[in-house]
């Protein structure tokens, strides 16, 4: 595929606004449909997590497109968790080494900046635009606005639209297409903290805050004007479940006993809780990405839960390397995608296992004493061989150049090693007399 084609990007997304930007970069006409309003003029993040965490894969997409110092001016530094514990007992628990961080980020801010600047660069924007068809063979979409229903041809097209994609509805009608969901018992709602006098924090600003309940948790990240956009993970069924808190009492008696100390931040608990939505959390996959030249990327091919805070690092990631590869295959649009297809499939299906093993580790094993335990072994054998041993949260979320699939299999290694640390006599007061050089030999050696 040669310079200057004409690629229709479904989708004005996070992703799909920051492939437009690589695409012009390259000297491609990019012409963008969004179902949704305008996020510059008018909210359409309506059932969305409001913020994001951006780590150093996602980081690395935005300094290619060098947006990277504008983005940081829109960030907060998170550079651990900080527990809260059901007596208001606070631990907190660094990410990874000295100036190791992830960033909280408003996703809308993100997002009118990725548009702003996919739009300077040239890419075309159509907002209010539904795609009701994909051809895979003629490569065009059926479009409807407020105007009569058009079909257009593009030279390419690439489905950015999200988890419940309407360009991979198209593929599924195809021979041989696999295609999964699956969506886990909980569902989340977005609650609020709101900034205390002249803007200040009511929690620690630098820190992203976990109150782990074991079967549900509850998340908050700081934002620029002093607040905390809480998320509260919650079983949609059961006998303590969203169902089973409907009224004003149920809420308030229910946060009253769980968290104590959040709910005395939270004056609009109450309205907040039953006038913000609960929305679902879905694991997708498919195979293959690719049909002719349409192409699936970020959460169309590969959504995941957010439990890991990779969803849009995976989709910033994926604008990565298939600006990799076409610089590798000379523009050639067809060998470009394939091999993305192939590469990258193993990685974020590594990721999805990832998230939703984190989510256990989060609600469950964040205050557990055991844990901790494991978390500070860990923390010496990284400390004493830096290079050897990388502890699984550091290699997924501080270390671009490791592959998910990678730390995925480096992780399950040091996970079997550590079960056997632990069930060592006596490990919680002879843990600092380990051979801990033998550790990392055997890591090497398996």
């Amino acid at each position: 595929m040669s310079k200057e084609k004409h690629i229709a990007i479904i989708g004005a997304g996070l992703v799909g606004s920051l492939l437009a930007i690589y695409l012009r970069k390259r000297g491609h006409e990019v012409s963008v449909f969004e179902r949704r309003p305008d996020v510059r003029h008018e909210g359409s993040d309506e059932g969305r997590s409001i913020n994001l965490a951006l780590s150093n894969r996602g980081i690395r997409a935005l300094e290619e497109v060098g947006l990277a110092s504008e983005v940081t001016k829109i960030t907060i530094a998170m550079h651990g968790r900080m527990m809260h514990g059901l007596d208001g007992a606070l631990t907190f628990q660094p990410y990874g080494k000295q100036g190791q961080f992830i960033n909280s980020i408003s996703r809308s801010s993100l997002n009118r900046l990725l548009i702003k600047t996919a739009e300077s660069a040239g890419a075309k924007f159509y907002f209010k635009q539904r795609v009701t068809n994909t051809d895979l063979i003629t490569t065009s979409v059926t479009l409807e606005g407020s105007g009569p229903a058009r079909v257009l041809k593009y030279d390419a097209i690439v489905g950015g639209d999200g988890a419940f994609s309407t360009v991979r509805h198209a593929m599924q009608f195809t021979d041989r297409f696999d295609f999964s969901q699956d969506f886990i018992e909980h569902g989340y709602k977005e609650l609020q903290i709101p900034a205390g006098n002249a803007g200040a924090f009511k929690l620690e600003k630098n820190a992203l805050h976990i109150w782990p309940r074991q079967s549900f948790m509850l998340i908050a990240l700081p934002n620029l004007d002093g607040s905390f956009t809480c998320t509260f993970f919650f079983p949609f069924d059961g006998e303590v479940s969203f169902n089973s808190l409907k009224s004003d009492d149920a809420i308030h008696s229910f946060f009253e006993e769980n968290f104590p100390d959040a709910m005395t931040l939270m004056p609009e608990l109450i309205n907040d809780f039953k006038t913000n939505a609960t929305s679902s959390l879905v694991t997708m996959k498919c195979n293959p990405w690719v049909r002719n030249n349409t192409l699936l990327i970020g959460d169309a091919a590969h959504a995941i839960v957010p439990f890991y805070g990779q969803g849009m690092n995976s989709g910033f990631e994926d604008c990565v390397i298939l600006n990799q590869l076409l610089n590798q295959y000379h523009d050639d649009w067809e060998k470009a995608i394939l091999d993305f297809q192939s590469q990258r499939k193993t990685d974020t299906d590594a990721i999805a296992q990832l998230a939703l093993d984190n989510f256990i580790e989060m609600r469950d094993l964040v205050a557990d004493t055991e844990f901790l335990l494991r978390k500070k072994i860990e923390a010496k054998l990284h400390e004493l061989y830096p290079e050897q041993w990388i502890p699984l949260y550091s290699m997924v979320t501080f270390h671009d150049d490791i592959r998910y699939s990678e730390a995925l299999r480096i992780g399950t290694k040091q996970k079997k090693i550590m079960d056997e640390i632990m069930q060592k006599p006596n490990i919680k007061s002879t843990w600092a007399h380990l051979d801990f050089e033998q550790l990392v030999r055997q890591l090497q050696a398996t």
